[in-house]
């Protein structure tokens, strides 16, 4: 229950986020929907969570 919670609210941060954003990561400059970058972020810390919770040796 809290998990279908938590998407949820993910999907509505990211229905309110629609707007093209620019960043600069070392010489390239990067334009991108919100939705989009945010999505990307939520990706990478479940990957990164999902590597650091798991127990080494199985």
């Amino acid at each position: 229950m809290l998990i279908l919670g938590l998407c949820a609210l993910a999907g509505i941060i990211l229905l309110q986020n629609t707007q093209v954003v620019s960043f600069q990561i070392f010489f390239w400059s990067i334009s991108m929907s919100r939705i989009i970058f945010f999505g990307l972020l939520i990706g990478i810390g479940f990957g990164i969570g999902f590597l650091c919770g798991r127990k080494h040796g199985e």
